[in-house]
């Protein structure tokens, strides 16, 4: 019993050193397993760099990307925050951080710019003189230009100015003529009246010297006939007069007739001083000569003569994606920019377009997506952007839409 008891106690040593040799054993798999922790961190570390990096865009980044030429958000259709330092291209319009939108578009005047055309009718006139020069102020009637076929047109004035006043002597001499008419007519009526009755007073002596036997037949005969005569001119007299009285269907004729002339006269004469304006190239609204597109002695192209604008309020049209346009409200703040303004101009959402078009505002980048679907925003500029802008027509602008942010 002793010895089974030495000989377990003997062996307590040699299964103690064995327990002690394994004993690194788990330590091992600790070790491992932290290593596969720092795998996950490490990945989520990155990531957390990758985002940071990206939105706030570090100097160190900008300077890769523009050595690499790489672009963000380049291998997807969705745009990501870029920073506004950056948006200078068409493809870099996007939404960006605080919600902003920011699209390319141009300054304009209120209004836009109107090319002034020749006159419809024209033909082929040319251009005989000029009457504004680039950065005048008009009015809206103001002659800009003067066309060759002043004079022929000129002389159509003339011609029916002269012929209504021929128009209007005979209507004037017609009714002269209707009214002396009538004056003869009614004396030679009061004349055949008063023969009329003398030769009846005669009748009716001669009537009763014949019942008393004191003439003769012949003689009361010779009497009788006077007065039917007499009367029969009173008849004739008072038809005359008739033709010439008022209301009459003669006179009414002829009035009618010189009436008539008097209006064709009239008409003609209007219709040669409208055709008179074809010679006259007039300023539609008051504004300022932004542009002379010919020289006298030139016929005028389809780019018309004159662009005019209304450069006392200046405004920017600028083009948002359709997939932006509902972030846009009106009166939204809107801040612009351009390598040739001094600052940045401010203004507010004014009018944002109803249909959907093509993109016509690209940058000179020759990549750029010329396609893209937009809706036409206005921003009017305060007063003292308006100034600054207003010899900027059609410059070529950054616009950053402060979205939501109306009053």
């Amino acid at each position: 019993m002793t010895s089974e008891t030495s000989d377990t106690s003997a062996g307590l040593p040699l299964e103690d050193s064995g327990l002690a040799k394994a004993t690194p054993l788990p330590a091992a798999k600790t070790a491992g397993r932290s290593r596969l922790i720092l795998i996950p961190m490490f990945m989520a570390t990155l990531f957390t760099g990758a985002v940071i990096g990206m939105y706030f865009q570090p100097p160190g980044l900008r300077v890769f990307f523009n050595i690499t030429g790489l672009q963000p958000g380049a291998g997807t259709n969705t745009p990501i925050a870029v920073a506004i330092q950056q948006v200078t291209t068409q493809e870099q319009v996007a939404v960006i951080s605080a919600g902003d939108v920011v699209a390319l578009g141009r300054i304009i005047p209120r209004g836009d710019v109107i090319s002034v055309a020749t006159p419809s009718g024209a033909g082929d006139a040319r251009i005989a003189q000029l009457r504004v020069k680039e950065g005048d102020l008009v009015e809206a009637g103001d002659v800009l230009a003067v066309l060759d076929n002043l004079l022929p047109l000129e002389s159509a004035v003339a011609s029916a100015e002269a012929f209504l006043r021929v128009s209007e002597a005979s209507l004037a001499q017609t009714r002269a003529s209707i009214a002396a008419s009538l004056a003869e007519a009614q004396a030679s009526y009061d004349r055949a009246e008063a023969t009329a009755a003398a030769a009846q007073s005669d009748l009716d002596r001669y009537t009763a010297l014949l019942e008393r036997g004191v003439t003769t037949r012949a003689e009361f005969d010779q009497i009788v006939a006077h007065a039917n005569e007499a009367g029969r001119d009173v008849e004739r007299a008072l038809a005359t007069l008739s033709r010439y009285a008022t209301g009459s269907e003669t006179v009414q004729a002829d009035i009618a007739v010189a009436v008539a002339n008097l209006a064709a006269a009239r008409a003609d004469l209007v219709r040669a001083e409208r055709d008179l304006e074809r010679a006259y190239v007039r300023a539609p609204e008051s504004g300022m000569v932004l542009d002379i597109n010919v020289r006298s002695g030139e016929r005028p192209g389809s780019a018309g003569i004159i662009d005019l604008g209304d450069t006392s309020q200046m405004t920017v049209e600028a083009e948002v994606y359709q997939t932006m346009i509902g972030r846009v409200t009106i009166g939204d703040p809107v801040t612009i920019s351009a390598d040739a303004l001094r600052q940045d101009l401010n203004g507010v959402v004014t009018a944002i377009g109803l249909e959907i078009g093509r993109q016509s505002i690209t940058s000179d980048d020759p990549a750029a997506n010329t396609d893209a679907r937009v809706v036409d925003v206005i921003v009017t500029l305060d007063a003292a952007s308006s100034k600054m802008a207003s010899t900027f027509t059609n410059l070529e602008a950054i616009v950053r839409i402060g979205t939501g942010q109306a009053e």
